[in-house]
């Protein structure tokens, strides 16, 4: 990453407006400057001086100054930075963003921007959960916005829930793997890859299924990442409640012997990373109406059979297998001695491993550790949008003559 990156910081009203003040700390320290708009809702919880004191630059606050409309402008403002950062976004931040208000200077900025967009949202837990805000973080994201989703925990008004702003540390994790990508601008160009993402589902009946709580988050942001690196991204993904990434090829499947054959379709390939959470039995014969009770309420007789194992297909040596194949081990205990014993087994070059006994699947954020042959290494927590940008940079340098 170069060393004269800069963001401009909109700090929004609420509690969390004090982890900002980290946050460009942090961000100092690796080297990326900061310009601040502080709303005037920010300014009932820092003060402009504690801002300007740690950017070491003037903090703007008002669109009809006319001191900063002569010395700045807010189209020059909004425009001079690499990133805009959002933290702490509030609900109302967030709605005027998506319905293109500029009633404010920090609305009008994020409206005149031509520069990528990352958001911390925080709020109350009903505000967060409200269809009205989940609509408007729909509409962002659709519109290109990035996001480091909110954390779960106590809040300032005594709740307890979703709706806590991310630590500043994984906000300017986020921040420096937006960057590390950018400055590598299509370097994934003319090479394809294949990602799986979510669940696998495995009938028993015209009406009931096998599955497991897999989302679909990871694989997607993965897919996303690498597309914006250039690559021809061929998204293989079980049912999930997400949008497409733009610039992907999408294949929907249910099982996995359809999610192989859509791999197995999509080769030759440069790379392979196998997100999704794949059934490993299905029904040995699924039957043709529903399940019922018999007289006595006896359990009916499930025979389980074992279902293709894509990442030991893909891994295997010869003339279609993808240069790098990594793989996903999503573990609840003795994370590293299962990923070890997984890469061995299934002969894959990297496996991304997680502990998924907390809220990981269904999740925004994830804590992974990257198994290279013997090579541990233990990446922070992060939001899955990082983790992706992370990898995404990985698999361009491995790739790379």
């Amino acid at each position: 990453m170069t060393r004269d990156q800069r963001i401009l910081l909109i700090i929004g009203g609420g509690v969390a407006a004090y982890k900002s003040l980290a946050l460009i700390r942090l961000l100092a320290r690796k080297g990326i400057k900061t310009r601040a708009i502080l709303t005037k809702a920010g300014a009932e919880f820092v003060t402009p001086l504690s801002v300007a004191a740690l950017t070491e630059d003037k903090v703007y606050q008002d669109l009809f100054s006319l001191t900063d409309e002569a010395e700045m402008g807010h189209i020059e403002l909004s425009r001079q930075a690499d990133l805009i950062v959002a933290a702490p976004a509030t609900a109302d931040l967030m709605a005027k963003a998506a319905q293109g208000l500029a009633s404010d200077l920090a609305s009008t900025a994020l409206l005149a921007t031509d520069k990528p967009v990352l958001m911390a949202p925080a709020m109350n837990v009903r505000m967060w959960l409200h269809p009205a805000t989940q609509r408007n973080l729909a509409r962002l994201k659709a519109d290109g916005v990035r996001f480091v989703e909110p954390e779960e925990g106590p809040m300032a008004c005594g709740e307890f829930g979703v709706g806590r702003m991310a630590e500043p540390e994984t906000i300017a994790a986020a921040v420096e793997a937006f960057f590390s990508l950018s400055v590598t601008p299509q370097t994934l160009a003319g090479k394809r890859i294949i990602v799986t993402a979510g669940p696998t589902i495995e009938p028993l009946d015209p009406v009931r299924f096998l599955s497991n709580r897999s989302s679909g988050k990871q694989g997607y942001a993965i897919a996303e990442s690498l597309a914006r690196l250039g690559a021809d991204v061929r998204l293989v993904s079980g049912p999930v409640a997400l949008e497409a990434p733009s610039r992907v090829k999408l294949s929907l499947v249910e099982t996995a012997r359809e999610m192989l054959a859509a791999c197995e379709a999509a080769l030759p390939a440069d790379a392979a990373v196998c997100v999704a959470a794949v059934a490993d039995w299905r029904p040995e014969d699924p039957a043709a109406a529903k399940l019922k009770k018999d007289k006595i309420g006896a359990q009916p007789a499930l025979a389980l059979v074992e279902n293709p194992d894509i990442l030991k297909t893909l891994s295997r040596k010869g003339p279609r297998r993808p240069r790098l194949v990594i793989g996903f081990a999503a573990e609840t205990n003795d994370v590293e001695a299962h990923a070890k014993a997984k890469i061995a087994k299934k002969g894959c070059d990297w496996i991304i491993a997680n502990d998924v006994s907390g809220d990981v699947m269904g999740g925004d954020a994830n804590t992974v550790m990257v198994i290279r042959g013997d090579a541990v290494d233990l990446w922070p927590p992060m939001s899955k949008t990082a983790v992706a940008d992370r990898l995404a940079q990985a698999v361009a340098e491995a790739l790379t003559p």
